[in-house]
């Protein structure tokens, strides 16, 4: 079976690794991954790793790595009821990479679980928010937030919801600020993926 999940991001270790949960006796770890775009931009992903996977060698802030494996929305352990988003890593690779050509690709295959919302910015241009849901093993699902801009987002306002659709792109961070009272704010991060290329799934007949 083809997997319907799946995130590769090339960059440096920002901060971590800091110990996060246990599962059936298996400790897991998350990290912040620096991540740059094409522009002079960077993201910063978070990134979730099995002890078992940090077996070989150390993990420290300031190493080059590639993380292999899935994007994943988990409930926020601190007992909020906002959704975490992160890379959950299935394989990591230490190494320099001066020439990567893509160090943040994604492709997932979903169904949209809400209208999706069509808008434009200040500055024209056109924008189609989406919340899809990507099935796991043991009947679970991520639940992705997901843009398309241009064209692609012509195209997906009309998309229902139930849609079946397959997207390529990459993971995207964005700061954005909360307003806690009149006088206090905090800056946040918020993250999806930025669609490069779509289609639907045709039901088979």
């Amino acid at each position: 079976m083809q997997e319907n999940n799946k995130a590769v991001i090339v960059g440096k270790v920002e901060e971590g690794p800091i110990f996060s949960h246990e599962v059936y006796g298996e400790k897991f770890y998350g990290f912040l991954m620096c991540v740059p775009r094409l522009s002079d931009v960077n993201d910063y992903i978070r990134v979730l790793i099995s002890e078992r996977l940090m077996l070989d060698r150390e993990l420290n802030e300031g190493d080059e790595v590639e993380v292999v494996g899935q994007f994943r929305s988990y409930n926020n352990y601190n007992g909020s009821s906002r959704l975490l988003l992160t890379v959950f890593a299935k394989d990591i690779i230490y190494s320099d990479f001066p020439d990567i050509k893509n160090p943040n690709s994604i492709y997932l295959n979903g169904y949209i679980c809400k209208p999706p919302v069509y808008r434009t910015t200040p500055f024209g241009r056109e924008i189609t928010d989406m919340l899809m849901a990507v099935n796991r093993s043991y009947n679970k699902s991520d639940y992705i937030p997901v843009i398309a801009w241009g064209r692609n987002a012509r195209y997906c306002k009309n998309l229902a919801v139930s849609d079946n659709i397959r997207i390529w792109g990459r993971i995207q961070s964005r700061e954005y600020q909360k307003k806690l009272s009149d006088d206090e704010t905090i800056t946040k991060t918020a993250y999806e993926i930025s669609v490069s290329k779509l289609e639907k799934v045709e039901e088979e007949i």
